[in-house]
């Protein structure tokens, strides 16, 4: 079987909006891999992103928990500091299986 990827842009969407969709319909439907890369936020006034590692690490765990992705990456305003808290935050999880077509 030909895997397909979809890739599911989370950049910082509210959570009531974003999170009922991947859990209830994308996840549990897809039968390909889906994929997330959330930016930092928004730009400050600066330019810069405000979303530390750590907390996007603990907002990417919940989704990581309920295996709803199966690829993580960043977006605009992550920084290897960034990947590096997601990857940890990966650790002994089990990926997302996609439902067989």
């Amino acid at each position: 079987m030909i895997l397909k990827l979809l890739f599911l842009m989370i950049r910082r969407l509210p959570r009531s909006t974003l999170f009922p969709y991947t859990t209830q319909t994308l996840s549990a439907e897809a039968p390909f891999l889906v994929s997330a890369y959330p930016n930092a936020g928004l730009p400050n006034a600066f330019g810069g992103y405000d979303e530390t590692p750590e907390d996007m690490a603990a907002a990417v765990k919940e989704y990581l928990d309920l295996s709803i992705v199966n690829i993580l990456g960043g977006c605009c305003g992550t920084t290897p500091a960034h990947i590096r808290a997601f990857a940890q935050a990966a650790q002994g999880i089990t990926p997302r299986k996609p439902r067989v077509a």
